[in-house]
């Protein structure tokens, strides 16, 4: 095949889960004799929500939520043409997201 460089973006909420979705892709990737480089943490993005408690007695009083997402970037360097097909076949836990960039 010829030499592309292939990108996997992994987003989740548990960084746990990530973690081992993303040494599960890189075991997958070895065991066809890929070149592997990564997974690399990104900054995970923070997103902070204030709501007001109650409407009326307590309008002063707020609640604070935030959501944290997790990234992950693995880079193929080298793929052979089973490479490919291992990627299809993966069967990554709920809650993770995966983009592939060719």
């Amino acid at each position: 095949m010829a030499k592309q460089k292939v990108r996997i973006q992994i987003k989740g909420f548990d960084h746990k889960v990530l973690d081992q979705s993303a040494q599960q892709i890189v075991e997958a990737l070895e065991r066809t004799g890929a070149v592997v480089s990564g997974p690399v943490p990104l900054p995970t993005r923070i997103k902070k929500f204030s709501v007001i408690r109650s409407p009326f007695i307590d309008k002063d009083s707020q609640e604070q939520f935030e959501i944290r997402t997790h990234k992950r970037i693995i880079d193929i360097v080298e793929m052979t043409s089973k490479t490919v097909d291992s990627l299809a076949n993966l069967n990554l836990p709920s809650g993770v997201s995966i983009d592939i960039k060719i």
